[in-house]
């Protein structure tokens, strides 16, 4: 599986950006799918994933009720909707896949298997 993740620029605080992530493949729907995010000098951050097949989904603290995961297994595409972003929101997003993750480990990154090459979100103050 190859993923290709964009979307990402410069907005101001309180602004809304939408990340998408497209995959190769005809099984798609098969893969949970993740968002990450990377501060240089820290550690990969879960930001939200959602199960294929309509399986739920599932989100970090930090973005909870800001931010909303979809996914359209027609068009091999997670989308990520980032609303009232705040200048700690700043970071690398990386989309990510995975199949057969269960829930309790939906939130770490070593349960993914495949990355995108990241799209950098820059939220100024």
């Amino acid at each position: 599986v190859q993923l290709q993740a964009f979307g990402g620029g410069l907005v101001q605080a309180g602004d809304s950006l939408k990340l998408s992530c497209v995959a190769s493949g005809p099984t798609f729907r098969t893969y949970s799918m993740g968002w990450f995010r990377q501060v240089s000098g820290k550690e990969r951050e879960f930001v939200a994933a959602i199960k294929g097949n309509g399986g739920g989904s599932f989100y970090g603290d930090s973005v909870k009720g800001r931010f909303a995961i979809s996914r359209d297994n027609a068009k091999n595409t997670v989308t990520l909707q980032m609303n009232r972003l705040e200048p700690e929101d700043t970071a690398v997003y990386y989309c990510a896949a995975g199949r057969r993750i269960i829930n309790s480990s939906i939130r770490g990154h070593q349960a993914y298997h495949y990355w995108g090459q990241g799209t950098l979100v820059t939220v100024s103050s």
